[in-house]
């Protein structure tokens, strides 16, 4: 506003339009006496009489000239305001020239002084306001241009005052004599006002003027019709003349109006004409291919046959699909061809042209073609090439195949029409089989070596025999020696003990041989190591056949004695150790450490993969967390596969991939792949390595499933089973309050029952929370993520435990003997175990909320304990409290944990009784954690509290803007404002539950 009005002073604005006068009172046209209060009555004189065209008016004069001191008033009737600001008063008046009159005193006047009085109603009197300048305002003292005398005819003087600003209803005008002689011939009372106009499109209505002379008062603009704004917000200014200055802000017809009427209108473009964006330009005609019949069109639509591209503007014409290609060219070399061919006759019209190759296998004696599987290599790419022409490799030999060649463009996806193509059919040739992959040493002894190899990849026919080629390592070539063998595995004979000896291996079809595998070098054992081995073996043979026999002696007393328990009807308790005994594969866990040689326990406990089995897909986390993400697997068959050789793990270990493995005679898998980087040390390919040797020893359906490793080749590689949806803590929080508290307590179950296993074997977890328990698509929990864990010692003497990665104990999880002494046992797992069974129950919330840890270790000595969940059954809360139980001994096994929960899910009703939020012995540190209302400031404040943040605009676009409200809230509110998941709704019912009793307890006392 200054910064216009600095403008208007420096003459930057200019008039859009002249002023119009809106008269509120003009004695000129008076009929009747005009009746006017005059003081004293000697005074002023009402007396009628003719203007120069004859028309009666009513004039008041006075003349007192020859008598001192006058003092003569007049006072007009009350004339409303109007609601103006500032009003302007048109005086028509004659005076006589005080020279013109003899014999007058000094006292004559040629002046007068013109006065107004406001008032909110017409109240005046003879008496009342006082006649005198105040009350009276006085507005200037007037004075003619040219006055009279008797020898002359009288001459009319106009002038024009204003005043203001003016705020009641009206107000009255007065005029004083002081000694003159003079005729009012008309008053004529006035205001200014800017008339309504258009400018840019935009109206603006009629406006008075400001209060003062060089006030600027903005009115407000509205497009017209079919007109938007281009700027905000608009507006016109009207100055003290009754003048409009330039506008601020502006409209532009819409899409499908152009400007008429000297840009005044908005009209509508006729039909087949368009006009495809706002603005000041015209209508057009419709571009190449399209049409419209309506008017007011902001774009053509195509015709039949003919589309525009997403990214193509409304004002481009429509195109079509591209022909098929021509003269398509087939170059076969026995499994790999070469396609060319040449552009389409119809381009569409377009430029942007792409081609697809599809490659079909074809069955002659079925008739059938299908899509070719994904070993095929059609280079550079098979969708959206450029070029014409690829190259096809890996194709089976002695097979039919057909190819599609498809021309696109831009449009092609608009078309419900295939896109058009030329096919060309073609028979592979005869061609030898692929490489043999690495050959793998299975024993040797002085004489002898077992070997075993994959089939090769491409064996482009029926496997008929394999060479083996082998020779002294220091001999060389020349002198080798061959031998065939039917099948992938041979026993090389007649060998020199000590000996190292050069390997390679080929496969035979029909087409000859394939090529041979990569050099691999064996050694023979020495003899004295042979007779050595036989020596050692003998004590362990007999001891074997000891142990089996006092084995299978243990198995018939225990299993005389559970038949005979279980005729008396009652449980045996030896139940579970006969089922240690009779479960295939059940033993004592063997920490890794223990061996000299780690490379033995890798080899004891894990199986090895050969690397040509395994398929890197995607890296989906870093190596320290073994967290797979759910979405990522669904996709696995559409991902191109990442060459060993191009990968580069990277992290503390490496990453975390998603791949496939397919062992020979097994059906293809997905599975989670685990890399350690290169340039590594030995000792971390021990630490890496030593998670695979523990999982390795654990065969259970709620324990992470150890595929292999591999070891012989870069990257070294942990491959595991793939759990689609990822680590538990977060698929609880994407999926809150999704699940029944039957499946929440099967989630529970499963991991009881993996922690039996461990328990059993001996194995102390050490890290057990819901981010190290994965998910598969079934919801199958299993306990992965061994990094912490070392085996459990009945007299460990060493309180102090040192991550061997390097990491601190997790104090929200660890039972408090384990902070304080680092005395970790399957106590402490299950203290760990009813922190997760919390996690569970209140999906994924973080234990003790946002305490430090020193907090959390203070707590739990001083007795607090987490309070139940939401929702969360009795039954299940009393549970978590056993574990926690301070003393260790007093806490219950897995075995016992496993069982409860049996009953629980067989008697489902005991989950029904849900325990009260606000009981039980960890009162102080439950009111710890309700949020206090009083302390937010809004109701978005609050929602951010309780992670309910996402409801933040329901709640405001519905009114619920204040605490007072929300509290009076209910489910049906809660649905009707958007909040439809189940989970959600309890939430925020029940922490409007808590909002309600502290505004109980903040209310005054009653007397």
């Amino acid at each position: 506003m200054i910064m216009d009005y600095l403008l208007f002073l420096c003459g930057f604005l200019l008039p859009l339009s002249s002023a119009v006068e809106e008269t509120l009172m003009d004695t000129k046209w008076a009929t009747t006496e005009l009746a006017w209060t005059s003081h004293p009555e000697t005074g002023w004189e009402e007396v009628s009489g003719y203007d120069d065209a004859m028309n009666p008016i009513r004039t008041y004069q006075v003349c007192n000239v020859r008598e001192l001191n006058q003092n003569n008033w007049l006072r007009s009737d009350f004339i409303p305001r109007k609601d103006v600001l500032r009003v302007y008063v048109e005086m028509k008046f004659t005076v006589r020239d005080c020279n013109s009159i003899p014999n007058i005193p000094g006292s004559c006047k040629e002046t007068f002084n013109l006065f107004y009085y406001e008032s909110d109603s017409d109240s005046a009197t003879a008496t009342s306001p006082f006649w005198m300048e105040n009350p009276y305002v006085k507005v200037d003292t007037i004075a003619p241009d040219e006055s009279f005398s008797m020898l002359e005819s009288g001459r009319v003087n106009t002038k024009i005052r204003s005043f203001g600003p003016l705020s009641k209803a009206g107000f009255y005008l007065a005029f004083q004599d002081l000694g003159a002689c003079m005729s009012l011939i008309s008053v004529r009372v006035f205001y200014k006002k800017c008339s309504t106009t258009i400018a840019n499109f935009a109206v603006f209505p009629e406006t008075a003027t400001g209060a003062e002379a060089t006030s600027l008062v903005i009115a407000p603009g509205t497009c017209v019709p079919n007109a938007l704004e281009v700027s905000v917000p608009l507006k016109l200014y009207c100055n003290g003349d009754g003048e409009w200055m330039v506008p601020v802000g502006s409209c532009t017809c819409m899409a499908g109006f152009e400007p008429a009427v000297k840009e005044t209108q908005c009209q509508a473009c006729s039909p087949g004409t368009f006009k495809s964006k706002q603005g000041e330009g015209f209508c057009s005609p419709c571009p190449p291919n399209s049409r419209t019949s309506s008017g007011a069109a902001s774009i053509c639509s195509c015709r039949t046959g003919y589309y525009r591209a997403d990214n193509d503007s409304p004002d481009s014409g429509c195109t079509s699909v591209p022909s098929a290609p021509r003269s398509v060219i087939s170059s076969v070399n026995e499994t790999s061809l070469v396609l060319e061919w040449s552009d389409p006759r119809d381009q569409g019209g377009r430029e942007d042209l792409l081609y697809n190759v599809i490659c079909k296998k074809c069955l002659p004696e079925r008739g059938t073609c299908t899509r070719c599987d994904d070993n095929v290599d059609i280079s550079p790419r098979h969708l959206g090439l450029t070029e014409r022409h690829v190259t096809v490799r890996n194709l089976q030999a002695h097979t039919q195949y057909s190819f599609e060649i498809q021309a696109v463009n831009g449009v092609s996806n608009k078309s419900p029409y295939a896109p058009h193509f030329a096919s060309v059919n073609i028979t592979t040739n005869q061609a030898a089989p692929s490489a043999v992959p690495t050959v793998h040493l299975m024993g040797a002894s002085a004489n002898t070596m077992s070997l075993s190899w994959l089939p090769p990849e491409k064996p482009n026919g029926i496997i008929l025999d394999y060479e083996i080629k082998y020779h002294e390592k220091d001999q060389g070539e020349a002198i080798a020696h061959t031998m065939t063998a039917q099948r992938s595995s041979a026993r090389i004979e007649g060998l020199k003990p000590g000996t190292p000896y050069v390997v390679q291996v080929r496969a035979r079809t029909v087409a000859g041989y394939g090529r041979y595998s990569s050099p691999t070098d064996f050694s023979t054992n020495h003899q004295a190591d042979a007779d050595k081995t036989l020596q050692e073996q003998l004590p362990l043979i007999v001891g074997s056949l000891t142990a089996g026999l006092v084995f299978i002696i243990v198995v018939v007393v225990i299993a005389i004695v559970c038949l005979r328990k279980q005729r008396n009807g009652s449980e045996s308790e030896y139940t579970e150790k006969l089922q240690q005994y009779i479960t295939p594969g059940m033993k004592v866990y063997i920490d890794p450490f223990t061996y000299e040689d780690p490379n033995e326990a890798i080899r004891e406990f894990a199986k090895e993969i050969d690397v040509s089995c395994v398929k890197i897909e995607e890296v989906i986390g870093a190596g320290n967390q073994q967290k797979l993400l759910s979405n990522r697997g669904k996709t696995a068959r559409h991902t191109q596969a990442i060459p060993l050789e191009d990968f580069t793990p990277s992290g503390e270990f490496g990453e975390v991939c998603r791949g496939r493995l397919k062992l020979p005679g097994r059906r293809e898998i997905i599975v989670a792949i685990k890399t350690l980087k290169a340039g590594y040390t030995e000792r971390q390919r021990r630490d890496f390595l030593s998670e695979a040797s523990i999982m390795g020893q654990f065969d259970h359906p709620n324990i992470i499933r150890l595929e292999g490793v591999v070891t012989k080749s870069r990257p070294v590689m942990i491959v595991t089973e793939f759990m689609e949806n990822g680590a538990l803590d977060s698929f609880l929080r994407l999926n809150d309050g999704q699940f029944t508290v039957i499946q929440l307590v099967g989630m529970l179950r499963g991991i009881a029952a993996g922690m039996k296993y461990l328990s059993d074997m001996n194995y102390v977890h050490r890290d057990l929370a819901a981010r190290n328990i994965l998910v598969n698509s079934n919801l199958v929990c299993k306990v992965s993520d061994f990094g912490l864990s070392r085996f459990l010692e009945d007299d460990a003497t060493d309180p102090t435990y040192t991550s061997s990665l390097g990491g601190k104990i997790p104090i929200r999880w660890t039972a408090p003997e384990a902070i304080a002494y680092r005395k970790f046992t399957s106590a402490s797992d299950v203290w760990s175990y009813g922190i997760v069974m919390w996690e569970v129950m209140s999906y994924g919330e973080r234990p003790y909320w946002d305490m430090s840890n020193q907090d959390v270790i203070n707590a739990v000595e001083q007795d607090y304990r987490l309070p139940p969940p939401m929702d969360c059954p009795t039954a299940l809360h009393q549970l978590m409290l056993d574990c926690w139980v301070k003393e260790r001994n007093l806490r219950p096994k897995f075995s016992q944990i496993v069982n409860t929960l049996d009953k629980l899910i067989r008697n489902a009703a005991s989950l029904k009784v849900v325990t009260s939020t606000h009981s039980g012995a960890s009162q102080p540190l439950l009111d710890r954690c309700v949020p206090d209302y009083t302390t937010f400031t809004t109701v978005g404040d609050w929602l951010d509290a309780i992670k309910m943040s996402r409801y933040r605009d329901n709640f405001l676009n519905a009114g619920f803007a204040s605490f007072d409200l929300v509290a009076q809230m209910t489910a049906e509110d809660l649905l009707r404002i958007g909040v439809t998941l189940a989970g959600h709704q309890k939430k925020i019912l029940g922490s409007i539950q808590d909002m309600r009793l502290q505004m109980n307890q903040t209310l005054p006392v009653q007397v």
